[in-house]
């Protein structure tokens, strides 16, 4: 029967990319909850070792730094009122819709993200299963996108590109690409060490140019991360996209929105975009440069 249906996904590439599209749905829902607590989790954790390591005396103040909600055990519920979501609640996009975008208790308003994000999960891992079909890469290519969608919601809402999301994904990327899956263990291996290093060498040029910090350490784990899974060789074409699109969004947060020049902003969902790109499309943007520069 499992054998059956794993040949019937073979051979048909449409309702793969269905089903794959609607797992989308559901892991877009997971994300949501990924981006709201762990950063909440990680500030928690954070607070508690200071506390830990000055020797603070908790027992003559009150304390309100509530543990935030397990990632995976935890009901959810609403910031508002403390309404738990139901499971009728809680199907992606349908719920929100159904709902009106309101809580069914309280009515408050649900930030019409929480859909967004299912959504472009769902699109997102339609265009994996288009892209590399019923192949070994596909479940590891999931994950690398999947990831990429919570470290950018994360950085844009946080400035934070957390550790133990970053760093697991970074060694998974080797552990693949240690079967050739991507790219070669080579090209990994040295994707990861430059990754982080280029953007090493660029923080620290312009904090010796101008005492300032131009951006996190996050910022070179997350390069690392995307060498190990695509290999050196894109590097280029990720950096190139990534500082391009944050330039222009930059310059028009500024002339349009009014944006403060000395506020930074993240630089994670760029380089995650650009990721993005160099992965569905990187080579036939290499090919067709390299046509057209005649080389």
């Amino acid at each position: 029967m499992f054998a059956d249906i794993l040949k019937l996904l073979e051979e048909n590439s449409t309702l793969l990319i269905f089903l794959i599209s609607l797992l989308g749905l559901f892991v877009g829902s997971f994300l949501n909850v990924v981006i709201f607590r762990l950063p909440l989790r990680l500030q928690h954790e954070w607070r508690t070792e200071c506390k830990e390591f000055l020797n603070v005396d908790e027992s003559s103040q009150q304390s309100l730094d509530t543990p935030p909600g397990n990632l995976f055990t935890t009901r959810s519920h609403c910031p508002q009122c403390n309404h738990q979501i139901t499971a009728l609640e809680n199907i992606p996009v349908f719920s929100y819709l159904l709902l009106r975008g309101k809580c069914s208790e309280c009515s408050a308003r649900i930030s019409a993200r929480y859909p967004a994000i299912e959504i472009l999960t769902a699109v997102l891992s339609g265009l994996v299963a288009w892209s590399f079909g019923y192949t070994a890469a596909l479940p590891f290519v999931l994950i690398l996108v999947w990831s990429l969608i919570a470290l950018s919601f994360i950085d844009f809402d946080h400035k934070l590109l957390p550790d133990k999301l970053v760093l697991p994904v970074l060694w998974l990327g080797l552990l693949v690409n240690s079967q050739n899956v991507l790219t070669d263990i080579h090209s990994a291996l040295y994707g990861a060490v430059a990754g982080y290093l280029v953007l090493w060498l660029v923080y620290q040029a312009f904090k010796l140019l101008t005492n300032k910090e131009g951006m996190g350490f996050g910022d070179f784990k997350l390069l690392s991360l995307i060498g190990a899974w695509l290999g050196w060789q894109m590097l280029p074409l990720v950096v190139l996209l990534s500082s391009l699109v944050g330039a222009i969004v930059g310059i028009l947060g500024i002339l349009i929105l009014g944006r403060d020049k000395q506020v930074p902003i993240p630089f994670g969902p760029y380089l995650s975009v650009a990721g993005l790109i160099a992965l569905f499309w990187g080579q036939q943007i290499i090919d067709s440069y390299l046509q057209f520069a005649g080389l």
